[in-house]
């Protein structure tokens, strides 16, 4: 297991409730020793004008769960994950569903982490690729 300790879904979905994830319905559906999966509704609020799915509420998507995986990874005490370096290939378009994110780690170093990110549509398409870095930060 790569978590710092065993997280409850609900703990993760209690730092999800706010922000901009909360904004955008962002969930955390499962946990498992080395990936997390987190899931974002299409609605209005993701939708560019032209009725798909705005590429930036996949990269939030992406971030967030990314960002979240590398802080609990860490201890809380004594150090916190930023994004350091996104990139996102939006390899296919959404009108409406659910989208369902999973994020596995390529790298946990002591200062950087790195993740892999597929998000797919309810009906198992792949709609995005992801990889984030990002910087862990010691708390002063």
């Amino acid at each position: 297991m790569i978590w710092f300790k065993t997280y409850p879904l609900a703990d993760v979905n209690r730092i999800f409730d706010s922000y901009m994830t909360k904004l955008l319905e962002i969930k955390a559906v499962e946990i498992q020793d080395n990936l997390i999966k987190a899931t974002m509704p299409i609605t209005n609020n993701v939708r560019q004008p032209f009725g798909i799915l705005h590429g930036g509420a996949s990269v939030v998507l992406a971030e967030s769960i990314g960002s979240v995986a590398s802080n609990l990874i860490v201890d809380p005490d004594k150090y916190y994950g930023v994004g350091l370096d996104i990139n996102a290939n939006h390899v296919k378009s959404a009108t409406e569903g659910l989208l369902t994110a999973t994020c596995l780690p390529l790298h946990i170093g002591k200062t950087t982490h790195v993740w892999d990110i597929k998000i797919h549509d309810d009906k198992q398409q792949l709609i995005c690729i992801s990889r984030l870095t990002v910087a862990i930060v010691e708390k002063k």
